[in-house]
Parts: structure tokens; C-alpha cells; sequence
């Protein structure tokens, strides 16, 4: 298995006069849903049942949800980490800092060990349809 890749020009934005340059962008070659992911992983196991395996991954979803939510950094070991990240307005003063500053948030996943050891064996392909 390889990850795809397409090629995409792309200007300089700083530099407009610039001639574009050609850049390998990373090209999702399908998906896999957290039911399939299931099977998958109870398929590796004669105990437990891909309906036991679904049960409680929609429970870890439940829970990082619940525990993001409080402001918390999930650790799942070596899987990785999931941390909200904010960004904000500025202000001249500490005062004038509120929540109000606030304009947007997301989440921020830090992968373990395992999954940064993959992206340096991973191998690459040019996708074509």
C-alpha cells in the first residue's frame, strides 16, 4: 500500500511575479468507517465481537468528548494525544482579554510513537484514476 499523490501548481503569494512551481499534494485514495474499522479489529480476536469493538469506540468518542470539552489533554498512549487550541484577537492590555476574543478553536492531535515511525516508512505513489 502507498499513499497517492496528485500534482498541483501553485503561485506565490508573496511574490506574484514569480513564476508557479508544480507540488505533490497528498490525495485520500477512499476511507474506512469506524464500523469497518470494528470488524477489523475483532476480526484479529476469537472473544470479542465487532459489535463489543463498536460499543466501546463509540464510547472512547463519548468520552474524549466529554473530557476536550472540560479543557482536558486526552492522552491514548501511544495512539497519541487530542488537545483543543484557540486563537483570538488581540488586546493592548491583559484587562482587555476576555472570551469575547475569542474567534475560533479546533483540535489538535499529536500522534504517538507508532504512528510518526509509519510516516518514515511510508511509501508514495502518483495517482491516476
Amino acid at each position: 500500500m502507498s499513499v497517492k499523490y496528485n500534482i498541483t501548481e501553485r503561485k506565490n503569494l508573496q511574490d506574484p511575479q514569480a513564476a508557479p512551481k508544480f507540488y505533490a499534494s497528498a490525495k485520500a485514495d477512499g476511507e474506512i468507517n469506524l464500523k469497518s474499522l470494528s470488524r477489523e479489529i475483532a476480526g484479529g480476536s476469537t472473544t470479542v465481537s465487532d459489535t463489543d469493538v463498536l460499543a466501546v469506540l463509540n464510547d472512547l468518542i463519548k468520552a474524549v468528548n466529554r473530557h476536550l470539552a472540560d479543557g482536558k489533554i486526552v492522552k491514548l498512549g501511544d495512539f497519541g494525544n487530542f488537545q483543543v487550541s484557540i486563537s483570538s484577537d488581540g488586546a493592548e492590555t491583559v484587562e482587555k482579554v476576555t472570551s469575547a476574543l475569542i474567534r475560533g478553536n479546533k483540535i489538535n492531535f499529536r500522534p504517538g510513537v507508532d504512528l510518526r515511525d509509519m510516516l518514515s516508512t511510508v511509501k508514495y505513489e502518483k495517482y491516476s484514476r
